[in-house]
């Protein structure tokens, strides 16, 4: 299959996506998806989705050890409405306003983060956690922003283990969503085959430098990917509002 410039530019976006997120735990779609969703939608969400869940599995087998399926259970089960809502929010609500919604909340998360109090990551608040994240994974493949704002101060390969492996499930609930909605096309499992190299690639190449990373290192670099992600979705549905 000849890949054109949009693909090469995409598999770059998912080497470093992957590689942020094997680092600190999350950030493959909020590397990817705001570029692309303006130079080519057709990889957003599912695509995304689809590499997010290969990276995913690579993370949750190497921090298999530091995973706490049981905390993990509460966000897994608000997951599941969330991942609705959002595949709902795909066929009701314009991109443009979508995009404003996201990054309103992910920006008011991240001021709330560093009030001087810590969250802590109760039953209830995991749940709260895991139904945003299915919102803005499901209908814009941004998920990560809610469960890692929650989970912050936890030891870094804690972190690590149970954002991978809550977003190996989570990506597997947003595909089923997205399925019946009509996002998930043969066209786009064909466009996503060339990211699944660059996104080993990014894994390999974080394993190889960055796992090491201290804690607070980790916290404060989800916290700045949270802002990015925020402001780059404000930015996106207020310039969509202007052109239209």
């Amino acid at each position: 299959m000849a890949l054109d410039q949009t693909a090469y530019i995409a598999m770059g976006l998912i080497f470093l996506g992957s590689f942020v997120q094997t680092a600190i735990g999350f950030g493959l779609a909020i590397v990817s998806a705001p570029i692309l969703i303006l130079i080519a939608p057709e990889y957003v969400p599912a695509p995304i989705c689809i590499a997010a869940l290969f990276i995913s599995i690579l993370n949750t087998v190497k921090n298999r050890a530091n995973i706490e399926i049981g905390g993990l259970k509460m966000a897994l089960l608000g997951r599941v409405p969330g991942s609705l809502v959002g595949g709902a929010l795909l066929v009701w609500v314009s991109t443009q306003v979508l995009a404003l919604w996201v990054g309103i909340a992910v920006l008011f998360s991240v001021v709330v983060s560093l009030l001087p109090f810590r969250i802590e990551p109760t039953p209830k608040r995991m749940g709260i956690a895991g139904f945003f994240a299915g919102v803005f994974g499901t209908s814009s493949g941004i998920g990560g922003p809610p469960m890692a704002l929650l989970l912050q101060h936890q030891e870094a390969h804690r972190l690590r283990g149970n954002l991978s492996a809550f977003f190996l499930f989570s990506s597997l609930i947003s595909l089923s969503v997205q399925i019946p909605a009509g996002y998930l096309s043969l066209h786009q499992l064909m466009i996503t085959l060339p990211l699944l190299p660059a996104a080993w690639l990014g894994y390999w190449v974080a394993q190889k430098t960055t796992q090491r990373l201290p804690k607070q290192a980790i916290r404060y670099g989800a916290l700045l990917l949270c802002f990015v992600s925020g402001a780059s979705a404000l930015w996106q549905g207020i310039a969509q509002m202007t052109l239209n």
